[in-house]
């Protein structure tokens, strides 16, 4: 424990957001799920309850077809959507009465196929008082002035590739002065840092040991320093924000992470779901209908599941030339396992240890602030379940974990030793879950896709308080500003508030 430990939880939320980059307004939400991606507002204000497409709408807007949610930075609101099939915009609207202040619009270019659960508009935008800091998978990271629209720098970023098709899902955060951008895929893994004001690169850490990773970026703080943590294949890692140098690395993680874990009192959590990288890359290549389904890949065959665009000949070399032992053209058995894991990270279950189990799920808490590997010094707990989410990051308040998994199901871990505190309920409405809980006013939000919103009593009860409908898909985090409640569905953004 760190030495504010027994400070009481409000205040010590507080000196956690000081820490990593400045004290949060209640009325902010400057990125991903909030203040440090925890999901935590430190409103005082009422929030809403009750709410529907009519009901307690203070205001909405259309704002094209995405997925990724809304910021808030000095009475601002901003979000992006697909207002065409190559059109990408950036809307900026007044947080309290809605009016929108700009729009901005960039071409796109031809764009490649992601999964219909996804959007390309899938990034949320950064924030400050100055500045809106977007992501676009072809176009790289732009910035404009929050007040104008106007450009102020853009870096472009080599545009990804999943051969998976999920495709891009990662969004920017901000540290202090720094702009920081992870992008975990399948040729050119990265993590980025910029100064926020210029654009000028900081520093850049190649990871060439990831596979395609999900998972932002979060601030730990301790030993009375900030590490710049990130989960990826197989360990976290903690990254001196000045250098970009990796400070730690814990190899407790599975092949991959979509999730993002969240960061208390010197502490990092995390909650994942993962398969075999054999079993993943079997099942969803060589036995879909483009495949042979003889328990083998060779490049043709990954060439057909792709589609019309060629695969990239560099994906081949960092990935199949790697595993082809034998150089006979197919990928089988352990070759599967060689060619899409890094040597140094051979991470996860490997082709025989899952079989034709979907996957494998863990909850665990590793103490941060340590030197080199840390895996067995820092691991406080680690604990087999069967009730994580691939994608729907942990909520944390109190001493305890909140994990949503698809049909809304819930289930409680004390976070001082990781064990079950309330086994699986369900709550709410049902329906698969891509946005994360989020909390404000000593109440929890968990959106579903089904487009209903469930409102949750932050105790240790969990009584639910109210299910609301909006009428439409929601896949992106709400966002909480002051009284209101952000969300974004998959055409619109309402901000909603109590009477």
């Amino acid at each position: 424990m760190t030495v504010y430990s027994s400070i009481k939880a409000p205040v010590r939320a507080l000196l956690v957001l000081a820490l990593t980059g400045g004290l949060a307004r209640a009325d902010e939400w400057p990125q991903f799920r909030g203040p440090n991606c925890s999901g935590i507002s430190s409103t005082k204000a009422t929030l809403p309850v009750k709410f529907s497409a009519t009901e307690n709408v203070r205001w909405s807007a259309g704002v094209g077809e995405g997925v990724g949610g809304a910021v808030v930075a000095a009475g601002r609101v901003f979000v992006s959507g697909m207002t065409g099939a190559e059109t990408f915009s950036l809307f900026a609207f007044d947080a309290r009465t809605g009016k929108k202040l700009w729009q901005r619009d960039w071409s796109t270019g031809s764009l490649g196929e992601v999964h219909e659960t996804n959007s390309q508009a899938s990034a949320t935008p950064a924030a400050d008082a100055e500045r809106v800091y977007c992501y676009f998978s072809t176009l790289g990271l732009m910035t404009v002035d929050a007040v104008t629209g106007k450009d102020l720098w853009h870096q472009p970023l080599p545009t990804p590739f999943f051969v998976f098709k999920w495709g891009p899902g990662m969004s920017p955060v901000l540290y202090r002065d720094l702009l920081i951008f992870c992008q975990d895929d399948d040729i050119n893994p990265a993590i980025y840092a910029f100064d926020k004001a210029t654009g000028k690169p900081r520093w850049k850490d190649d990871r060439n040991d990831m596979a395609v990773n999900y998972s932002h970026p979060i601030i730990c703080s301790a030993n009375g320093r900030d590490d710049i943590v990130v989960g990826g294949t197989g360990m976290l890692v903690g990254y001196d924000p000045e250098t970009g140098k990796r400070r730690w690395f814990a190899r407790v993680l599975l092949r991959n992470i979509k999730t993002t874990p969240v960061s208390r009192d010197g502490i990092i959590y995390a909650s994942l779901q993962s398969g075999g990288i054999a079993n993943q890359w079997l099942a969803s290549v060589d036995r879909a209908e483009t495949g042979n389904n003889d328990g083998k890949l060779d490049k043709a065959e990954i060439q057909r599941f792709v589609g019309k665009a060629p695969v990239p000949e560099a994906f081949f070399k960092r990935t199949f030339d790697r595993g082809d032992q034998n150089k006979d053209g197919f990928l089988e058995g352990r070759e599967l396992d060689l060619a899409f894991l890094h040597p140094d990270n051979f991470a996860g279950a490997d082709h025989t240890s899952l079989g034709e189990k979907a996957a494998e799920e863990f909850v665990l808490a590793v103490r941060g602030g340590g030197e080199g590997d840390v895996t067995e010094s820092h691991l406080l707990w680690k604990h087999r379940t069967k009730h994580t989410d691939h994608i729907v990051s942990p909520f944390i308040s109190e001493d305890r974990m909140l994990l949503i998994k698809e049909g809304g199901i819930s289930t409680v871990f004390d976070t001082r030793d990781g064990k079950v505190m309330r086994g699986p309920k369900r709550v709410g409405k049902g329906g698969n879950y891509f946005a994360s809980p989020i909390s404000g006013d000593g109440k929890i939000y968990l959106a579903s896709e089904n487009g209903f919103v469930t409102v949750l009593k932050d105790s240790a009860a969990y009584e639910e308080l109210s299910r609301n409908d909006l009428g439409e898909p929601i896949i992106g985090t709400p966002a909480i500003s002051g009284d209101s409640l952000l969300v974004r569905t998959r055409n619109q953004l309402f901000c909603l508030a109590g009477e």
